[in-house]
């Protein structure tokens, strides 16, 4: 993913917990409100800590391109 995507992402991303965590507080949910803020860090952390992952095409090990009977 392209890094001005993923920080576009990221972005969007603490908006939303910083929303919902506001929301939580004004519900009245203390606990819930610092679950919903270590998982929107821990989300974009992992956006960026972990590559994504690439796969070639293939069928049961074997390449498309290396199958008989093509």
């Amino acid at each position: 993913m392209p890094v001005k995507i993923k920080f576009v992402l990221s972005i969007v991303v603490v908006l939303v917990a910083a929303i919902a965590f506001y929301m939580q507080h004004a519900l009245g949910h203390g606990r819930i409100q610092y679950l919903v803020a270590f998982l929107g860090c821990l989300m974009v952390f992992a956006m960026w800590l972990f590559p994504e992952v690439k796969r070639e095409e293939t069928a049961g090990g074997i390449r498309r391109e290396q199958q008989p009977g093509r």
